[in-house]
């Protein structure tokens, strides 16, 4: 067995954006007269799809959404994303990724986007800094109906992962994750891929539990150590 490719989360691990989606969901729920809680993003929508966050805080509050409905919802919170964005003079992403692209090009594996935002999100902070034409597959929301923690995004990555590079013969068990929630790590896990858990949004003793390695930071995954035990897994 051999380590071909590294399967990134977005939010949480690429950037550090759940502030902004906490905030931007407390303001769908005021626009729609209803209350938001402290401690319910954190609860439901962590790691989530923003179609099965919205569902959920809204049917907390007896209000069960149609899909046109619910389209319009993810829509506007989507172009409230954006445009919060874009007034940014930085992205805020998290220490160390530029240093684990590089290492990850270094050794010549593929890179794949697997997560619940939307595409226009993903692609607008990936064109933002630059990192776009790194990333050879990216499914998001708008490919899968089902949130994390199903395994359908991660078998999605490799499906398109393989063919955009026919012959490669990527396999769950070549690729590695990186996810710093549960339902994230669970996803990858009921897909087969091995995890690594970073703690930014929970304790690395937490992440200890569940990922198949566990760092505090990106800057702190050594690859190449990753790589000696996939290719100790196969002899």
């Amino acid at each position: 067995m051999s380590l071909k490719a590294i399967l990134f989360d977005f939010n949480g691990v690429i950037i550090n954006d759940e502030p902004i989606h906490e905030q931007l969901l407390a303001e769908l729920l005021i626009q729609e007269n209803l209350r938001p809680k402290d401690g319910e993003f954190r609860e439901l929508c962590l790691g989530r799809s923003d179609r099965a966050c919205i569902l959920e805080l809204f049917a907390r509050r007896g209000r069960i959404l149609e899909e046109p409905e619910l389209t319009k919802l993810i829509q506007r919170k989507a172009q409230a994303y954006q445009a919060h964005i874009e007034t940014l003079a930085k992205i805020p992403v998290y220490p160390g990724l530029e240093d684990l692209i590089y290492q990850i090009r270094g050794l010549g594996l593929k890179m794949a986007v697997v997560s619940g935002a939307l595409r226009s999100e993903v692609e607008l902070v990936l064109n933002r800094l630059k990192i776009a034409e790194y990333f050879s597959a990216i499914v998001s929301g708008d490919d899968i109906k089902v949130s994390k923690p199903e395994p359908d995004g991660y078998l999605l990555a490799i499906e398109r992962l393989n063919r955009v590079y026919p012959g490669l013969n990527l396999q769950p068990q070549n690729c590695l994750a990186i996810e710093d929630t549960f339902p994230g790590i669970e996803s990858a896990k009921r897909a087969k891929i091995p995890v690594v858990g970073v703690a930014h949004a929970y304790p690395l003793h937490m992440l200890q539990r569940h990922a198949n390695w566990a760092v505090d930071y990106l800057w702190d995954l050594n690859l190449e150590r990753v790589q000696e035990v996939y290719s100790q897994s196969a002899a």
